[in-house]
């Protein structure tokens, strides 16, 4: 009887284990603005700035996405152009000064953090498991926002899509953890301008208990909790294994789950722990 009982309780833990390590989750708190890249639109920046409190709290750029060895305060002017008073930008390449007292000043009492475009991989060798990366989970905290575009949306998620070093078209390579403001997913960008609608499947057929999405360019993911909602110009494909349409699925000629994803456009909501649409 004891033994059974054994065999049936670490059973049940295992399970429960397995179900906490797939669940796709967002933040506890604060929100996230996740965009596809190919310019950020009125609708976004108005989002982000809403999020953060307004145009005069204090706003972290970092452009290190980029690849460049400096970056000047310009790359903090699309935020300022569109009314913004307190921007700063953060760049290093060394997790030395990631670490530094000195360096992290301007994360300390932020609002809002930007990542802008470029390679995600650069971000992970920058600030992955530094005091940086630990401030940005405190903006969060804090009820703040964390907003980026293209390398700046992927990084968002706890894969990293895209991260190889060698180029952007290996979808699982050298560099595969982001910083996990979402958890158990992989976000991908710029997907229907760049005829990216298939790649995710390089990593959700590897990787089955990921969550993926694909956001297009000029258009956003609002994340708040467990949920998000579509802004922008242009669509979100979902890799859930479902399948969602507006006129139903009943005569449609559905791919296995493996193969399968849908788009969602603005407006449209979603409970990525569930992993369904809301209606």
């Amino acid at each position: 009887m004891i033994y059974r009982f054994t065999i049936f309780f670490l059973l049940f833990v295992t399970t429960c284990f397995a179900q906490q390590t797939t669940v796709t989750t967002g933040p506890p708190k604060g929100s996230l603005v996740i965009v596809g890249g190919g310019g950020v639109t009125d609708e976004i920046l108005t989002t982000f700035f809403e999020l953060a409190g307004g145009k005069d709290v204090p706003i972290v750029v970092i452009p290190t996405a980029g690849g460049a060895d400096t970056y000047t305060e310009t790359s903090g002017d699309f935020l300022r152009n569109k009314g913004a008073t307190n921007v700063t930008v953060l760049h290093t390449k060394s997790k030395e000064a990631a670490n530094s007292d000195e360096f992290i000043k301007p994360l300390l009492n932020a609002q809002a953090v930007w990542f802008g475009g470029g390679r995600q991989w650069h971000l992970v060798d920058s600030y992955k498991d530094t005091k940086c990366e630990a401030l940005f989970w405190k903006v969060l905290d804090r009820g703040g926002v964390i907003g980026g575009s293209s390398a700046g949306a992927t990084i968002q998620g706890s894969y990293l899509a895209r991260g190889d070093t060698k180029n952007n078209q290996i979808m699982m390579g050298d560099h595969e953890v982001g910083f996990g403001f979402i958890k158990n997913i992989a976000i991908d960008q710029h997907v229907l301008a760049r005829n990216r609608q298939f790649d995710l499947f390089d990593i959700t057929k590897k990787r089955p208990e990921l969550l993926g999405i694909g956001i297009d360019e000029r258009t956003a993911i609002v994340v708040q909790g467990d949920q998000f909602e579509v802004i922008g110009d242009h669509y979100v494909l979902m890799y859930d294994g479902k399948f969602w349409s507006r006129e139903g699925s009943e005569l449609k000629n559905i791919p296995d789950s493996d193969s399968r994803f849908y788009f969602l456009r603005k407006g449209d909501k979603y409970d990525l722990k569930k992993r369904e649409v809301i209606k």
